[in-house]
């Protein structure tokens, strides 16, 4: 449904734009319907980059980003951007600042209808704003008429994917939509994407939190300063990494039975693993991903940069 080939995203920094700045490198990754794909990574790795050319909010420099065998860069024109976002919509960080303070979820709903289903009657209306809230787990009563200052953050989530349910969305790009909620809350909305994810929607979940990724994705891909180190299910990365870089991002994972400097040992314990790629012949830092097991590819790591 989603597949991004070869993308790059380059940005001119410096003075007079004398330099460049490669925050996406080469992006290989696909999202079927009914999968979670996360983007793991460190702050700066190209996460939300890769979300935000996904949404057309940028536009790649390289490379092509297509949606149910569209060129995502082909659409063009008022009707054409409002059929796409009628398909792939986004749920970004801070729910506070996605919503016009001055305006109720009833106002909020209600431009949906102006743009989108202006046909609709005023009861076929209502029930498809109730249908949407109750897949969220929402109670209109508690929420409708009311601003988003009066309403958690929890809350103020569930809105936005009730906001994209109904505009009939295939996929959605999820931008690390927990990490401002509390635990209680964080369970409550991995959940309702498991329950969005039963019912076919595809949904690049993009996180820093490797215990998020391995409790919702299908698929995990980790990314390291723009690249894509190490992609593959989600149990065989995690169970059996192969990139020294994913080795560390789990190896920072707080565990409950296990100190720092435990983990630390144990990290240490391993040592270093040759790349897979060089030992059968490959040039170090030339060599394509290699397949280790089925879906799981490592990139090379004797030369990093």
């Amino acid at each position: 449904m989603l597949d991004l080939r070869q993308v790059t995203k380059t940005y001119r920094v410096g003075a007079f734009g004398g330099e460049r700045l490669h925050a996406v490198r080469g992006v290989d990754l696909a999202v079927a319907p009914g999968e979670v794909v996360s983007l793991i990574g460190e702050s700066g790795s190209g996460k939300s980059t890769i979300g935000k050319m996904v949404l057309r909010l940028i536009a790649p420099s390289a490379g092509a980003i297509t949606f149910e065998g569209r060129d995502v860069a082909a659409v063009r024109g008022h009707r054409a951007t409002k059929e796409y976002y009628r398909r792939v919509q986004g749920v970004f960080q801070d729910p506070f600042s996605c919503f016009n303070p001055v305006f109720t979820a009833d106002r909020v709903f209600g431009l949906i209808r102006a743009e989108y289903h202006r046909s609709a009657s005023a009861a076929a209306w209502r029930a498809r704003v109730e249908e949407a809230l109750a897949t969220v787990r929402l109670d209109p009563a508690q929420v409708m008429g009311k601003y988003p200052h009066q309403l958690s953050g929890g809350q103020l989530q569930r809105l936005l994917i009730a906001r994209a349910l109904l505009l009939d969305i295939r996929m959605l790009v999820a931008d690390e939509i927990i990490s401002m909620l509390d635990a209680s809350t964080r369970i409550d909305v991995l959940n309702l994407l498991g329950d969005l994810k039963a019912r076919g929607l595809g949904i690049l979940f993009i996180t820093h939190d490797l215990s998020l990724g391995n409790y919702i994705s299908d698929t995990a891909v980790i990314l390291r300063r723009g690249r894509v180190v190490e992609k593959g299910p989600t149990g065989e990365v995690f169970a059996a990494p192969a990139h020294p870089y994913t080795r560390r991002l789990l190896s920072s994972v707080p565990q409950l039975h296990t100190t720092w400097e435990q983990a630390d040992a144990a990290l240490r314990a391993g040592g270093e693993r040759a790349c897979p790629g060089c030992a059968r012949g490959g040039q170090p830092g030339a060599h394509g991903p290699v397949e280790l097991a089925p879906g799981h590819h490592v990139g090379c790591f004797t030369a990093q940069d």
